[in-house]
C-alpha cells in the first residue's frame, strides 16, 4: 500500500513537471537572463507545490498561476541576497583609511626652512618649548639663562617665525 502511494505521488510530481516546467523555466530565464539559475528556481518551486497537498489537488491554471508566483518570489529573493549582492562575511577587519600624510610633510617642511631661518638663540628656545614639549623654567634650566630671557626670545622668535612662514606664503 505505502509503495503505491509513493508511486502515485512520483506520478503525480512527473505530470506536474511535465506540466509546468518548461513554461515555468522561459518564464524565469526572461525574469533574471540566467539559465542555470532558472533550473534551480523551477526545482524549488516543484519541490514547494509537492510538499503542498493541496496545490496538487487544484485545477492545473490555479496550480500554474500559483507556481509562476512562487517562482517570481524565489527570484526577488535570490536578487535581494547578500549573495547577489556580493557581500561576504570575513574574519578580518578592512584596514583603516589613513589620511594623506602630503600636507602634513609638506607644512613640516615649510616650518623646518622658517625655523633655519631664525637665530640659534631664538630657534633653540622655540623648539626646547614646542618640540620638547618643556615649560619656560624647565627650558630656563637646560639652557642655563633666566625665565625672562626665555620669554623674550619666545616672543621674538615666534614673531620672526610668523613673518618667515608669511614669506613662504602660509597665511594661517
Amino acid at each position: 500500500m505505502a509503495n503505491d502511494a509513493q508511486a502515485d505521488e512520483a506520478a503525480a510530481l512527473r505530470a506536474l513537471a511535465d506540466a509546468h516546467s518548461a513554461v515555468l523555466w522561459r518564464y524565469v530565464v526572461r525574469l533574471t537572463g540566467d539559465q542555470a539559475g532558472a533550473d534551480d528556481v523551477v526545482q524549488e518551486t516543484l519541490l514547494r507545490a509537492w510538499r503542498s497537498p493541496a496545490i496538487l489537488a487544484q485545477p492545473p491554471e490555479s496550480t500554474r498561476a500559483w507556481m509562476f508566483t512562487v517562482a517570481r518570489h524565489l527570484v526577488i529573493d535570490e536578487a535581494r541576497s547578500a549573495r547577489k549582492r556580493h557581500e561576504f562575511t570575513t574574519e578580518e577587519l578592512p584596514e583603516r583609511a589613513e589620511r594623506d600624510k602630503t600636507d602634513a610633510l609638506f607644512e613640516s617642511l615649510l616650518i623646518e626652512e622658517a625655523l633655519a631661518s631664525l637665530s640659534f638663540d631664538h630657534r633653540a628656545v622655540i623648539v626646547h618649548a614646542y618640540y620638547g614639549g618643556r615649560g619656560i623654567a624647565e627650558v630656563a634650566r637646560e639652557l642655563a639663562i633666566p625665565e625672562g630671557t626665555v620669554k623674550s626670545r619666545m616672543h621674538y622668535g615666534l614673531r620672526a617665525l610668523r613673518l618667515a612662514l608669511q614669506e613662504k606664503g602660509v597665511t594661517r
